[in-house]
């Protein structure tokens, strides 16, 4: 297939992290309040680089769920889920506006002008409105048509700038690439004209670009963006479609797609054990549409338990190539199925 790369995927957040829903009451800055005189005069200042401590799960956003870490919260909660890309807050006087382009944003009407330094009203995860300033922009080393963003969102209790994205001691000042509408708490996709994600490193959106399922490309006359969505639902092993992960820390995974971006692992190597690996589900945008066992080695009835109504038991279903499940979706069709993986069985 590939490499066997893209197989590692660990994301890390911080163990206590607070509510973005309960958090920011203090000192949050309305839509219409006015900032003080230095307000924007202190975004993307030089600072420590911020390492994550405790790996505990996969995020979609790859975001920090609340500003202040003084207590565990859903994971499903982020400081800032998008931005609003026609509300500039603050921007160079030649920038009347700003677009995305596949991977990288522009400004207009001049496409010269720089982007560093504008300051977007953005939105978190409870509905509360986020500042979010870009602090740099530095193409893809595999693909210059996607740039990494440096941002900063401002934080109303601290009283200020910092990054929104959750570090970890491998990558201690994640980066952040810039997609195409939104995802709901619940792992939904929804392209609402002028939103924007900022999707930070860690997290399972940007992997899914990174690892070939850029959502704007076109593969054998169909879009990849449902298939960046299955994959954003398999990499977090949400099997319910509602945004819950179920997937340990430094899982190894194989994923491949029924639109050749990535095949199947025919070897093993340092980072993948075929011995080891087996079938664990295929996927739709929506979530799994069908299951042989579980990621984090839970039974496949509490699977059905979370999510009633949406499996069902059956007879043995052959996906080909080995790959068989034993529930799934109702109606299930070979078109449902965009992607399949493999992982290593949790005992």
């Amino acid at each position: 297939m590939n490499a066997p790369r893209l197989s590692l995927f660990p994301v890390f957040c911080l163990l206590l992290t607070p509510s973005a829903f309960a958090a920011d009451s203090v000192g949050s800055l309305s839509w219409n309040a006015k900032p003080d005189a230095d307000h924007y005069a202190r975004r993307c200042q030089a600072r420590t680089s911020e390492r994550g401590l405790a790996p505990v799960g996969t995020l979609l956003w790859g975001t920090k769920r609340a500003w202040d870490g003084g207590q565990k919260t859903d994971e499903r909660r982020s400081v800032l889920v998008s931005i609003d890309s026609e509300h500039l807050l603050q921007a160079n006087a030649h920038v009347k506006a700003v677009r995305l382009l596949e991977g990288r944003l522009v400004t207009s009407p001049d496409e010269t002008r720089g982007l560093v330094g504008t300051v977007f009203q953005g939105t978190s995860g409870d509905g509360r409105p986020v500042e979010v300033a870009i602090c740099g922009a530095e193409p893809a080393p595999s693909d210059p048509e996607v740039m990494w963003y440096r941002i900063e969102a401002w934080n109303p209790g601290a009283r200020e700038w910092e990054n929104p994205c959750i570090s970890n001691g491998y990558v201690p000042d994640p980066r952040a690439m810039v997609v195409q509408g939104l995802w709901t708490t619940r792992g939904d996709h929804q392209d609402a004209p002028g939103r924007l994600t900022l999707a930070c490193e860690l997290g399972a959106i940007s992997k899914c670009i990174n690892w070939g399922y850029k959502p704007w490309e076109v593969r054998q006359g169909r879009s990849l963006a449902d298939l960046h969505q299955a994959c954003t639902r398999m990499a977090r092993a949400d099997y319910c479609g509602d945004g819950r992960s179920h997937t340990p820390e430094y899982t190894t995974i194989d994923m491949y797609d029924a639109l050749g971006v990535l095949s199947r692992t025919a070897k093993s190597s340092a980072s993948w054990d075929l011995s080891r690996a087996s079938f664990e589900a295929a996927w739709a945008p929506d979530g799994a549409t069908c299951l042989a066992r579980t990621r984090d080695g839970r039974s496949v009835a509490s699977i059905l338990a979370e999510c009633p109504g949406r499996f069902h038991v059956a007879r043995a279903v052959d996906l080909g190539a080995g790959d068989h499940c034993t529930v799934q979706r109702e109606g299930l069709s070979a078109d449902a199925v965009l992607l399949r993986n493999h992982s290593y069985e949790q005992l």
